[in-house]
């Protein structure tokens, strides 16, 4: 079974193909092809079939639809369409649709684009531009599905092309890519990442005067079309051509190119010296698929760090902040991993090892200074000397520097590159409050939808829809937590023999939770452990939030109000608060909510071991005292 999608859309069996002829059943199709693997509402189906004007009637001629394409299918395709909350479904393996395969090309080629291997690179992206026939979506009567769905792919593509480019580029196969850019470009006038690589494919390919007026017809097309001078990319390929001593030599054609950077064009100099004596580095550690539950999230995040603006003086920066396991590392680099081809200058990554682990900048800056072309023997010994000088490098060039897992503001502080275009991203437990000018993401635990998601792309889309009711109870048990949800696919995978009702049933039933909850060197208690270890007493007449959390456990309660915890420890309501807020901020007990703080699950039997390790040092607790 494929299904085409890539072109007029069409579904071939086995053998033979075929054809959904009626035009509002191919809408429905398209919707459920283009949302692969997730739920999508009848809600936006309608919208999508009757072009944002539905009847009365349309929730129900939509499950009609549904039904008449299921019995056009046939008994093995239609079973992959299941019925999901708020609408439906579509069970699709990666390569089982000409989208999926072009994805899985685009992911492979990224990988090997990281190894240094840009030949299989460019070879990947090649397989993934030739999945493409014609104009996707050209036989499907929407409007709105084309101008929503089509205009993604379209953008897809053309991003596909530019990163072919780019590779092909760096391998020197400058004059090969002349004509293809040419027609693109004619195409896309304003597209200027198209234009750049134009442009250096000429003047690599000894026609400088024909780049130099490239530029000059772009640019009077930006300012009489857009209002806007050319952005600081194309500009900065402007400069290199006029500046460059000599241009690249075309190699012999039996000759192997060395593998060269992904960035195409040499930035200009800096003051201190030429800017081609310093490496870009590239350091973003690889990420698994992103999950469309967090794409706003993502979204929000890839638009700050790409259009984001700062007063002068200081640089973009965004604080990704949540619990832990819930994702805060994997969102950040995926968006990190987005805005690559806006960081020219390179990537700097650092796990700055959280609350037990902190690395200290005096730590990470000879590293991130020896990343940045400095010998290690001319690295100064002082530290305020080695942040002079890291703030001197970066400072008027666009790097993009992650810095993951921090515990506090004085771990980030020294790391903040010096102002100009470079972004700085964050993750931390801790909302860093303290961080003048951070954009905050306070990133919570998955629905349902986005947590089912998450354990189909473990174990399998097909093996959680045979089990929905014990898939639901396994992701209800651990929270909306994407590690929890993690852990448990791993255990089924580990365990092929378990259904999904089995592991539900020794999570609802076991008598310490969290022991079910581990797999190899992963599990939920460490991270539990390390919020913990956070706690702070914010007064010393005050009470201790650990003791109330053990408190908690002890009373099983699943959510409590100040006025409650005041009366357990016999204590003012304010400091009951102030024990409580302390918690809210380890992430150890949810945010307030008509004056009521709750825990989820995985918190509720984390409070209840608490109860053994409080009474180990306080066998007579006041909470006990008081019932």
């Amino acid at each position: 079974m494929n299904f085409l999608l890539l072109g007029p859309l069409s579904v071939r069996l086995n053998a033979r193909e075929v054809h959904v002829s009626a035009p509002r059943q191919r809408v429905v199709m398209a919707a459920l092809l283009l949302n692969a693997n997730r739920v999508i509402s009848v809600d936006r189906i309608t919208e999508y079939v009757w072009d944002g004007a539905p009847p009365p009637s349309a929730a129900a001629t939509v499950r009609t639809y549904v039904m008449r394409l299921r019995q056009s299918l046939g008994e093995h395709a239609s079973a992959r369409i299941l019925t999901r909350a708020p609408g439906y479904l579509l069970e699709l393996g990666e390569h089982e649709s000409d989208l999926g395969q072009f994805t899985a090309h685009r992911r492979r080629a990224a990988e090997l684009a990281e190894r240094g291997d840009l030949e299989g690179s460019s070879a990947e992206l090649a397989e993934a531009l030739a999945l493409w026939r014609e104009e996707p979506l050209a036989d499907i009567p929407s409007r709105t599905l084309r101008d929503v769905e089509g205009r993604y792919l379209q953008e897809l593509r053309l991003q596909t092309m530019e990163l072919r480019f780019d590779a092909e580029l760096a391998l020197l196969r400058h004059a090969e890519m002349v004509p293809e850019l040419v027609r693109l470009v004619r195409k896309h006038p304003l597209r200027e990442a198209l234009v750049g690589k134009l442009m250096l494919a000429l003047f690599r390919s000894g026609r400088q005067s024909e780049a130099l007026d490239l530029y000059r017809r772009t640019r009077v097309l930006l300012v009489e079309q857009l209002g806007a001078e050319p952005s600081a990319d194309l500009r900065e390929v402007h400069r290199h051509i006029l500046s460059a001593p000599d241009r690249p030599r075309t190699p012999d054609p039996l000759e192997q190119p060395a593998a060269a950077p992904e960035a195409a064009v040499a930035p200009a100099p800096t003051a201190a010296r030429e800017r081609s004596c310093w490496p870009d580095p590239a350091q973003l550690p690889s990420v698994p698929l992103p999950l469309s539950a967090r794409s706003d999230a993502l979204a929000r995040l890839r638009q700050f760090l790409t259009t984001g603006t700062m007063p002068a003086g200081m640089v973009a920066t965004a604080v990704v902040t949540g619990r832990g396991g819930v994702g805060k590392s994997a969102l950040a680099l995926h968006a990190a991993h987005a805005v690559r081809g806006s960081s020219i200058h390179g990537q700097l990554y650092a796990d700055l090892g959280g609350a037990a682990r902190p690395l200290t900048a005096r730590a990470v800056l000879p590293r991130f200074l020896a990343d940045l072309g400095v010998p290690r023997n001319e690295i100064p010994e002082e530290e305020s000397e080695r942040e002079s000088l890291y703030r001197s490098l970066t400072a008027g060039r666009r790097l993009l520097v992650v810095l993951d897992n921090a515990s506090s503001t004085a771990q980030v502080r020294p790391l903040i590159p010096g102002s100009g275009g470079s972004r700085l991203l964050v993750t931390s437990r801790r909302r860093l409050a303290d961080l003048e000018g951070a954009r905050t993401l306070l990133l919570g635990p998955l629905d349902e939808a986005g947590s089912l998601e998450l354990l189909g792309s473990v174990v399998g889309p097909a093996r959680v829809g045979v089990e929905p009711r014990a898939a639901r109870t396994v992701v209800t048990v651990c929270a909306g937590l994407p590690l929890a949800i993690r852990i448990a696919g791993t255990r089924l995978l580990e365990r092929p023999h378990w259904s999904i009702g089995h592991l539900a049933r020794r999570l609802t039933e076991a008598p310490r939770l969290l022991d079910e909850l581990c797999a190899g060197d992963f599990g939920v208690r460490p991270c539990l452990d390390a919020e913990v270890a956070g706690l702070r007493r914010t007064a010393p007449a005050g009470i201790d939030p650990a003791e109330v959390f053990a408190a908690l456990g002890a009373a099983g309660a699943c959510s409590v109000s100040s006025g409650k915890v005041a009366v357990m420890f016999g204590c003012s309501e304010a400091q009951a608060e102030e024990a409580l807020d302390s918690l809210v901020e380890a992430n150890l007990l949810g945010a307030p909510a008509g004056g009521r703080y709750r825990l989820d699950a995985l918190l509720g039997a984390y409070a209840r071991e608490r109860v053994q390790a409080v009474a180990v040092r306080q066998p007579d607790p006041p909470y006990m005292r008081a019932g």
